[in-house]
């Protein structure tokens, strides 16, 4: 059984008060976004490398794919619940992977590649992984962190001609297995994915969702994209481990049964991104400002590439007027619209100017199937229009506000407030406003997590990579305002008496980051000081460090 997801397009306010979230008692992702189409013979993924090479695969052949590596997962004893690990880029494996692992009653864990040993290893363990589907470019960092890990029975590779012993190359994994499977009996709250978010203190959180989990984010993507679900074709170059990638585009777009493009892109390049756009007759894509703005340095893209886009949806910081102008001047009028969201609750609030239009820096409105408002964090009292305070939005029945931090029972509870009413919200730790006409207002983030270049970065994670270097006796990390990334990682180094604070030891702190962390998580910035503002307890204050760098 899929979920069926319409929305009344006659206007935005019908839409709202006509939408309910129609669950089948027996939901499955997979069912949905790929058994559903099966007898079809449409494409659901064209896949591109940077060797040249292209690939189709229709939503059958994903089907029985998943079918074949879902029994070949439960033959190496993954089972109901049980966390699989999936490190792998754009490329057929990674969908594959976390299919096969929701028709298994399964919890995948998306990673990022760009992980270094650090980053990977706490995320294994923390999720108790007991599989992991990593790419050939991820074994060197797999075999440093494995030992650690006693619950990692499985390591699968992607594209690895020689993966070395305790190794199975994931080409040959699961093709003398049945190309049918009877999908395990699940719902909508059964939980499907584990996702890490940075928060400002403390390690990275880990953040369950259930199964209907990308079916919520469907009343989005149709708003941002102008209501073309059924006709378009969907790239977006970020990271497949990104909830703003599998949620805001692939399942979304499969959900509905059209076409993504997939192509493992090592760092965002603005020309190969319109070439793609044209090869593949792309209409619709997800792009981080920080890629839009690199796309505005590509001089006059329509007379030279063939392009059919229609609409951009971007999020994670503000867009300004001058992207906006940009799309419609230089990209013949192709709609750019603003997307709210969190790993703990993504797509809440959306622009689409079918519906109305956009004002430069707003995110725009609730989308329908969500009660978005802004509440004093403390009471849960709903805040007059015009008035700042959290940004937060009903739990009950919404299928995008995460279930729980993983093992972090304490965390969790913090996380939602009971309003006077009894209404239970889940704060989002920003801080916003809504005017009178329904925009909501970014103002600030009630932590200091950095957004820069679309990636959440906990500055606390950071900060214990550049300590472990031994010329370093205190760090205080800190975002700064950046015209091309929205911000960039600054770190203030207190070093140790007898170190000095040069560029060499710049440059070691920063491959000590790359290395340990992900490569977007180093410091592009680095002052030494003699000394840390600090409170009295001797915590950094790191709102005195922003104030240095203003």
């Amino acid at each position: 059984m899929s979920c069926h997801i319409t929305l009344d397009r006659e206007t935005y306010e019908s839409a709202r008060e006509g939408f309910t979230w129609e669950f089948p008692p027996e939901y499955n992702i997979a069912r949905d976004c790929l058994r559903k189409h099966e007898a079809t013979d449409r494409v659901a993924l064209y896949q591109a490398y940077p060797d040249g090479r292209r690939e189709s695969y229709t939503f059958a052949e994903l089907d029985e794919r998943s079918n074949q590596l879902a029994h070949a997962l439960a033959a190496r004893g993954v089972g109901r619940g049980d966390r699989v690990a999936v490190v792998v880029p754009q490329k057929p494996a990674n969908p594959l992977t976390h299919l096969a692992c929701w028709k298994l009653g399964a919890v995948s864990v998306p990673l990022s590649v760009l992980f270094g040993p650090d980053a990977l290893d706490y995320r294994l363990q923390d999720s108790d992984a007991c599989a992991l589907v990593a790419d050939a470019s991820m074994l060197a960092v797999v075999r440093e962190v494995r030992e650690a890990c006693p619950s990692l029975d499985t390591v699968i590779a992607v594209d690895a001609d020689t993966p070395g012993e305790d190794i199975e190359r994931f080409e040959r994994v699961g093709t003398d297995e049945p190309t049918t499977y009877d999908i395990a009996e699940t719902d909508a709250g059964t939980p499907a994915v584990i996702l890490y978010t940075s928060g400002s203190t403390g390690p990275p959180k880990g953040v369950l969702h259930g199964q209907g989990l990308w079916a919520g984010h469907c009343p989005a993507f149709c708003m941002y994209f102008e209501q073309s679900p059924f006709e378009g074709v969907y790239w977006t170059p970020a990271d497949w481990a990104w909830i703003g990638a599998l949620g805001d585009l692939v399942f979304p777009a499969w959900h509905y049964g059209r076409p993504v493009v997939g192509y493992p892109m090592e760092g965002f390049d603005p020309e190969t991104a319109f070439e793609l756009c044209a090869e593949f007759d792309v209409t619709d894509t997800f792009l981080p400002p920080t890629a839009i703005r690199m796309l505005m340095g590509v001089e006059e893209p329509t007379e030279r590439y063939d392009l059919s886009l229609q609409a951009i949806c971007s999020g994670g910081e503000p867009l300004t007027p001058e992207i906006l102008d940009w799309a419609d001047e230089e990209l013949s009028g192709v709609v750019v619209n603003e997307l709210y969201g969190q790993t703990e609750a993504n797509l809440l609030v959306a622009n689409c100017r079918e519906w109305f239009p956009a004002q430069a820096g707003s995110m725009g409105k609730p989308v329908p199937g969500h009660e978005v408002t802004v509440v004093d964090p403390e009471t849960g009292e709903e805040l007059p229009d015009g008035e700042v305070g959290m940004i937060a939005v009903t739990r009950e029945g919404d299928p995008v506000v995460f279930q729980e931090y993983w093992n972090e029972p304490e965390k969790t509870a913090a996380a939602s407030v009971t309003g006077p009413d009894g209404t239970e919200y889940h704060l989002t730790e920003d801080l916003g406003y809504r005017d009178r006409d329904g925009y909501f207002w970014f103002k600030a983030r009630d932590d200091d997590v950095i957004i820069t270049a679309g990636y959440r970065v906990g500055p606390g994670e950071v900060e214990s990579a550049i300590l472990e270097h031994p010329a370093v006796e205190q760090v205080g990390v800190v975002g700064v305002d950046d015209e091309t990334r929205g911000e960039v990682i600054k770190a203030f180094v207190h070093p140790v008496a007898d170190a000095t604070g040069d560029d060499q030891l710049r440059t070691e702190i920063r491959k000590q980051v790359k290395q340990r962390l992900a490569k977007y998580e180093y410091p592009r910035d680095i002052a030494f000081v003699e000394e840390l503002p600090t409170t009295t307890t001797g915590k950094i204050q790191r709102r005195k460090l922003r104030e240095r760098s203003e």
